[in-house]
């Protein structure tokens, strides 16, 4: 088994006690979650071509400046665009966050009427995990950048998004202070299993699965 990243469990635990601090003002904005109504864009065209793109070369050289040129050159923009990417190799980081969230809408999809709420949990967690299997070998990199003081405000924002996301689309409907804890609770064990998946060399990330499901988030459904 590889060594775990320097981004590991303890920057985990230390997640859980700020989103729950963090939970209410984060999710604030999303209390009146629906799709029926569009949101705007979380990035441009060009910013969106150019990620994009980049995405492609994060397997072979990682979430880096030289990830951002070539994608700008593959999406046919001069290497200058790469300036509009003020935060660097992060800002590839929260492109690939970003997407990935918000594809599980479209993802998932739960033909048995039958499946409870912690079920729906649960296979919404395991494809968002499964999400990273093509980039795999560098998420500890990427994790490591995240853990940066500048960049912890938003990965954790991002983390609650997410928690909100599976939440609302398994369909929570709790109105008092669970639907807090719940949020704060996921994000909490989906970025331990996020780590324990960058060590796992099991066939189809099997231990990956046991361990979110050792993990005790359906107490929480």
């Amino acid at each position: 088994m590889a060594p775990l990243p320097s981004y590991h469990p303890r920057i985990a635990i230390f997640q859980c006690r700020t989103a729950l601090r963090a939970a209410p003002s984060a999710s604030r904005c999303r209390f009146y979650h629906s799709y029926e109504h569009d949101l705007p864009p979380p990035f441009n065209d060009a910013e969106n071509a150019i990620l994009s793109a980049s995405l492609d070369h994060v397997a072979s050289v990682g979430f880096t400046t030289t990830a951002l040129s070539r994608g700008a050159k593959d999406a046919g923009y001069l290497n200058v665009s790469t300036n509009l990417f003020t935060n660097g190799p992060f800002d590839l980081i929260n492109y690939h966050l970003t997407v990935q969230r918000l594809a599980l809408k479209d993802r998932v999809q739960f033909p048995d009427e039958k499946l409870g709420v912690g079920a729906k949990v649960r296979l919404l967690a395991l494809q968002r995990l499964r999400a990273n299997e093509f980039i795999i070998a560098r998420w500890p990199e990427a994790l490591a950048v995240m853990a940066l003081p500048s960049n912890i405000t938003p990965s954790l924002r991002e983390l609650a998004r997410l928690s909100d996301e599976i939440w609302f689309l398994a369909g929570d409907t709790s109105v008092d202070t669970s639907w807090y804890t719940k949020r704060a609770t996921l994000s909490a064990i989906y970025s331990s299993t996020e780590v324990f998946m960058t060590t796992d060399s099991s066939i189809n990330f099997a231990d990956t699965e046991h361990f979110l499901d050792r993990s005790g988030w359906d107490s929480q459904a």
